[in-house]
């Protein structure tokens, strides 16, 4: 059985701007992809996934947790 390396992920909000982060891995960004409007994904030299980008977060995961949820979430 393969075992599974764990990277230490990081969630950034930016209540003032309304915009969601998670770093997945640390890397230069390459190239960068828009999954949807609003939500874009940062790539790095091989195509691996560095980022995901959330804009109007609170609107945009309005149908799964409330703001505060978000903010806390995050704070934590």
């Amino acid at each position: 059985m393969k075992k599974i390396k764990r990277n230490k992920q990081k969630i950034y909000y930016d209540k003032k701007k309304d915009v969601l982060w998670f770093l997945v891995k640390s890397g230069a960004e390459v190239e960068y992809k828009e999954l949807s409007p609003g939500i874009s994904v940062e790539l790095g030299k091989n195509g691996e996934l560095l980022g995901i980008e959330i804009l109007n977060a609170s609107k945009v995961l309005k149908p799964v947790l409330s703001s505060t949820e978000i903010v806390s979430s995050v704070s934590s």
